[in-house]
């Protein structure tokens, strides 16, 4: 059991609806659930039992308290995706686009992990029994290269190389606007965005430090594809500081335009290559991964 325990940001917002948007990239939970939970007497607001119609106000005192999840509540089903490299201690995948990396409690089923639970038959457990072998994560829409632990000792040590920045991770993406600048590096602190749970932002506030390099490989009429490699692995990263410097994702639907949350293919996003030390047997790895194929047509698309 976890409880939680929020400071409100926001003022006048039903309370069902603020925990969903917060809770909404760490656990993903349903509204419904949510409700549930503030049903049950789960939730406590400035230490006293409130209900869903109760409104947030500006520094609220908020505690969630977060059961367990069982065992049962994630099922093995078969859903497709590539495995790139395999042996006793660690997995790497290809993650398709719109695949939710793990489940969470209201949202068990679909998603990357009940597809592991589908072909793997060991796989890490220090992540509990929700996120089985996953040592990071890809956003639902980025597609791409994914480190997936077998063994505790391969997870430990991994989590440790990611914490070091001895992982390196290279995407690429297609980002509006025309970037003049062949290479740059971009450092700006990233923290939750204090309108919007769902959303990361620039802030000092309760921020890390976050750091992205990127070269510029072709331009269009009024798009860039850009290649980046980050030194840090905060969340929504590359896609907050390109929105910060004007040249959003290309269907990022957070970050970038309300048309292009309406673009089919999701967001132009694509872990290109991871390159590390085995944690296990010390041998150097280095994947590459093609984007897919609707992406590829896409740049078709922009250079015609």
């Amino acid at each position: 059991m976890e409880i939680k325990k929020i400071i409100s940001e926001v003022n006048g917002v039903r309370l069902d609806k603020f925990l969903t948007d917060y809770f909404q990239e760490e656990y993903n939970f349903s509204r419904s659930l949510v409700q549930k939970y503030i049903k049950d007497g789960m939730v406590s607001v400035n230490d006293e039992i409130v209900t869903n119609n109760y409104n947030v106000l500006l520094d609220d005192d908020i505690a969630v308290t977060i059961p367990d999840p069982k065992t049962l509540d994630v099922k093995p089903e078969d859903i497709p995706f590539e495995i790139v490299f395999e042996d006793d201690d660690l997995i790497v995948l290809n993650k398709p686009n719109g695949l939710v990396v793990h489940p969470a409690p209201g949202n068990e089923t679909g998603t990357l992990v009940n597809g592991l639970l589908f072909k793997i038959k060991k796989l890490s457990s220090i992540s509990g029994v929700m996120r089985p072998g996953i040592v990071h994560r890809l956003d639902r829409f980025t597609t791409g290269l994914m480190i997936v632990a077998k063994s505790d000792e391969a997870h430990k040590k991994l989590v440790e190389m990611l914490k070091n920045s001895e992982i390196k991770k290279i995407y690429r993406g297609i980002v509006h606007g025309v970037i003049h600048e062949k290479d740059a590096r971009i450092e700006m602190p990233i923290g939750r965005h204090a309108g919007d749970r769902k959303k990361m932002a620039v802030t000092s506030k309760n921020s890390k430090n976050a750091i992205t390099n990127f070269h510029v490989l072709d331009t269009f009429a009024k798009f860039s594809l850009v290649e980046f490699d980050i030194e840090t692995g905060r969340t929504h990263q590359i896609r907050v500081h390109m929105a910060a410097i004007d040249h959003p994702i290309l269907g990022d639907p957070l970050y970038a335009s309300k048309a292009d949350a309406k673009e089919p293919f999701g967001q132009y996003l694509h872990s290109y290559q991871l390159e590390f030390i085995h944690p296990i047997t010390n041998k150097k790895m280095l994947f590459k991964c093609e984007p897919p194929k609707e992406f590829i047509d896409k740049i078709n698309e922009l250079e015609r």
